[in-house]
């Protein structure tokens, strides 16, 4: 079978996913939750569990890079096919998924942030993310600016309202940690 020339950014998503898997597991990840089983939702942010099954409350954040992702690249790489860009967002999302995944990144996250359970991702979660990802790509291209900037701030909001925490808070906390957000994101 011949490979039609536009398919072939998709083909190359798809082998870009399968490596950042194969690459997880050679770092050692748990191919899924170490409880033994996989949920599909698991909602309780202060758990060992967190980041371990297939959704939780970091999805979303995942979802809205998917978006800002086909934003910047329409305004830095629009010349490009919409396929050759979702290449170049998967391959930003996996280096995220990877290197949030070294034992460096994960001590970092744990002294700084308020998830002192955290241990990492499982792979199937990090195949999550990345689907989400994919879907905030998709998402951007298909609706109107306006809708994906309320899904944004949709999303910020009610992981913030919910969980105190969420995309901006995330990447505040890891760049530049707050002792007054962390206490805040505590309950105290």
């Amino acid at each position: 079978m011949i490979l039609r020339r536009n398919m072939v950014p998709y083909w190359v998503t798809a082998a870009v996913i399968a490596a950042c898997a194969i690459i997880l597991l050679q770092m050692g990840r748990v191919p899924y939750c170490a409880c033994g089983y996989i949920k599909i939702w698991h909602g309780q942010t202060f758990s060992s569990e967190s980041s371990q099954h297939l959704f939780d409350w970091y999805s979303p954040s995942h979802l809205i890079h998917g978006i800002l992702f086909y934003g910047a690249l329409w305004v830095v790489a629009r010349k490009l096919s919409v396929g050759w860009r979702l290449v170049i967002a998967t391959l930003i999302e996996v280096a995220w998924e990877i290197s949030e995944n070294t034992d460096a990144v994960i001590e970092h996250y744990r002294a700084v942030t308020i998830s002192l359970d955290y241990y990492g991702d499982s792979v199937v979660n990090s195949m999550a993310d990345l689907a989400a990802m994919l879907i905030g790509f998709w998402l951007a291209r298909k609706l109107p600016i306006w809708a994906s900037v309320a899904i944004i701030i949709g999303f910020e909001a009610l992981t913030i309202f919910l969980i105190r925490d969420g995309l901006a808070l995330n990447v505040l906390m890891l760049l530049a940690p707050i002792e007054a957000v962390r206490d805040w994101q505590s309950g105290l």
